[in-house]
């Protein structure tokens, strides 16, 4: 018998560790060249190691229909928060806000600090804490990472303002 070797990582120099799980699921035909187009992009974005970004990994949530992940350990939340209000990032939001290529787009963060919050963007299906946990619209409060999260301090402004992406009137 082959004794298991049990290890254990020590994260004490990560106070303020943050764990995203992100996804997109091809859902028409069209999401696909959203996904072909999008994926080389991601790889590239990640290649220049944006500051904070310790880790990134993908993964395959399933391949019919198909529905990619990935996994990126961000030093802190105001990096990842840094980084998503900066170029490329903040384009490839805007434009999925505007559209989302026959695609569904979520994420889930952990904080080491206490914490979680999600975003579930034409994913038709309820998925991950949505599994469990009443699904509300992404408005007002809950519009924001930085608001969901239970942070503090304020919110740099959104990529899309909640108003331009629901109209005055709150209705899309």
């Amino acid at each position: 018998m082959t004794k298991v070797l049990r290890q254990t990582v020590d994260l004490s120099a990560y106070p303020d560790l943050v764990v995203i799980y992100l996804g997109m699921r091809v859902n028409a035909w069209a999401g696909l060249k959203t996904l072909f187009r999008l994926g080389p992009q991601i790889s590239r974005s990640v290649d220049q190691k944006p500051d904070g970004l310790l880790l990134h990994e993908n993964f395959i949530v399933s391949l019919l229909p198909v529905h990619l992940g990935m996994r990126q350990y961000w030093r802190d939340f105001d990096a990842l928060e840094a980084w998503s209000r900066s170029v490329p990032h903040r384009e490839w939001w805007r434009n999925f806000l505007r559209s989302s290529g026959g695609t569904g787009f979520w994420h889930e963060a952990y904080f080491m600090r206490g914490g979680m919050e999600a975003v579930y963007d034409d994913v038709p299906y309820a998925l991950g804490f949505g599994r469990f946990a009443p699904l509300r619209p992404a408005r007002g409060p809950m519009f924001s990472a930085r608001s969901r999260a239970g942070r503090a301090g304020e919110a740099p402004a959104a990529v899309v303002a909640e108003a331009e992406l629901y109209g005055a009137d709150g209705e899309r």
